[in-house]
């Protein structure tokens, strides 16, 4: 360690806390032979009960991230939910193995 701090926040950087609602989802996804993991189609429960499916998701960038110290793999999106497109996040939770949609408020 240097006199200038240079080392001494090596750890991982906490992103914050998600904003936005947030919704839990089943996602099929598809890793590819140099194990990167792609997000192909989910379904959630909308706010009327209904089960969605939402297809054709377009990623416009992936990014890993620590939120609260967890860490996790975010992914800007954008696809049409219920006949209008949206832009929204999905989030891997790797460590519970867990996906959710974050669509900003």
């Amino acid at each position: 360690m240097s006199s200038f701090g240079i080392g001494i926040n090596a750890e991982a950087i906490d992103s914050g806390e998600l904003k936005g609602k947030m919704y839990h989802i089943a996602c099929k996804a598809w890793f590819t032979a140099s194990c990167n993991l792609r997000p192909l189609s989910f379904k959630f429960e909308g706010d009327d009960g209904e089960i969605q499916t939402v297809r054709e998701i377009t990623v416009r960038h992936s990014e890993n991230k620590n939120y609260s110290g967890i860490p996790s793999k975010e992914y800007e999106c954008e696809a049409i939910i219920g006949g209008i497109r949206h832009e929204f996040k999905l989030i891997f939770y790797m460590e519970a193995c867990k996906w959710v949609m974050i669509l900003p408020k």
